[in-house]
């Protein structure tokens, strides 16, 4: 991994006369440049919504429900209107608490509600539907920044066909936490370490994959100050500097730790959302522990991975074969991400989201929803689709998964697939 891809880009010097410019300008400057992925993403989401609804429309069933009041997005609902507190026990004995769920999407639910004349489904749909292109644009942005805006707009592209792209505009966390995700990696990028540190907070308050985040801001604050540290050690053996050589050049620059103030500070501040609420789940059950039994209960404890291997060997041959070559081309995805030296905090944070979703022993049918937010896997294929010569080739192939990604969505929806 080189160094400039550790070391945030500095900003474009300004005239001095010129002044700094104002934040108004620069947002709509930027709002203008993603326009054309924007433009994309919504047209790919109105064409799963229009299949979606076509579908359901000829089913005879109501198009809302599926979208705001099934699966988890009823646990969501349930939260925002009384709070924490309901259990369910299965059949089998099972216990299923409420609290597996993260807070910050049901308080945004009660919060829209309160001010707006929508049910509580509906403001999980206004929230998830303006999430959307929030997180396009913020996917724009990171592909943007690592490989121009062509491979940026086909980059958003890509992640509003994703197989489980339905999820984007459903009553559900995937979205928002993505938005929170994509323009905190973009703010480590660009050098915004507070900025950053505030979205994981609020991403650590929408799903435990947050962790993802918060080892992405982690490993690249010390590899950053591991780095110096050699560089430093390097020039001194180099130059053969005294004592008095050494002290004016930390005059010059300062101890580390105040120069990475800022950095330090994002670090600081990325894990107190998660922990919040860990701690939240601990004192309400009155165990340390507490949390971590509330996930089993839910079968998403930790298992490095049993689970998958005992679902593909229960497949028929046909079936696990297909699973396989899926997880091979899953990996080679990674090798590709690796190989083409994406910037640590995306390459460390695509990674974990991965390594989360399938070592879990959670119901495998969700483990696709769960890898939806590691959008930086589909770096290497937009990058590839933006070499095409033109936009309408480019488009051409982008309506190949855009439908199949619909269709697939309106036979999830309307019951015939994994929640």
């Amino acid at each position: 991994m080189s160094d400039h891809q550790l070391r945030p880009r500095a900003p474009a010097p300004t005239a001095p006369a010129a002044g700094p410019r104002a934040p108004g300008p620069r947002a709509a400057a930027a709002f203008r440049a993603a326009a054309p992925a924007l433009a994309v993403y919504a047209a790919v989401r109105a064409l799963g919504l229009l299949v979606f609804w076509v579908a359901a429309s000829a089913a005879g069933k109501d198009p809302l429900g599926p979208l705001s009041g099934r699966w988890d997005s009823v646990w969501y609902q349930r939260i925002a209107e009384n709070g924490y507190g309901y259990t369910v026990t299965l059949p089998n004995g099972s216990v299923h608490p409420d609290l597996a769920f993260f807070p910050l999407l049901p308080v945004l639910e009660r919060a829209v509600s309160a001010v707006t004349p929508l049910t509580l489904g509906g403001a999980g749909l206004l929230v998830a539907w303006t999430a959307g292109p929030l997180a396009a644009w913020g996917i724009y942005a990171v592909g943007a920044r690592l490989r121009g805006r062509r491979t940026g707009v086909v980059l958003a592209a890509l992640w509003g066909v994703y197989p489980t792209a339905f999820v984007q505009s459903m009553a559900y966390t995937e979205t928002l936490f993505t938005a929170l995700a994509a323009w905190a990696l973009y703010a480590v990028l660009t050098g915004r370490w507070i900025v950053a540190g505030a979205l994981c907070v609020l991403a650590g308050l929408t799903r435990p994959t947050a962790a993802a985040l918060i080892a992405a801001l982690t490993i690249t604050a010390a590899a950053t100050f591991v780095r110096e540290y050699r560089e430093g050690r390097e020039d001194r053996e180099g130059r053969g500097a005294g004592e008095a050589g050494d002290r004016g050049a930390e005059h010059r620059t300062g101890p580390a730790p105040r120069r990475h103030a800022r950095m330090l500070a994002g670090v600081a501040l990325a894990p107190l959302g998660w922990l919040a609420y860990v701690v939240f789940v601990a004192v309400r059950e009155g165990g340390p522990f507490a949390y971590f039994e509330v996930q089993a209960q839910w079968g998403n404890n930790i298992d490095g991975g049993l689970a998958l291997a005992s679902f593909i060997a229960g497949l028929p041959w046909p079936a696990a074969l297909g699973l396989c070559a899926a997880l091979g081309l899953l990996g080679w995805l990674v090798v590709l991400c690796v190989r083409q030296r994406q910037p640590l905090p995306v390459l460390v944070y695509a990674v974990a989201i991965v390594v989360i979703s399938l070592i879990g022993a959670g119901y495998f049918g969700s483990r696709p929803r769960l890898m939806m937010p590691a959008f930086p896997l589909l770096l290497p294929p937009a990058a590839a689709l933006a070499r095409l010569r033109t936009t309408g080739r480019t488009a051409a192939v982008l309506t190949v998964p855009a439908c199949a990604s619909a269709a697939y969505g309106a036979w999830t929806l309307l019951g015939a697939g994994p929640p």
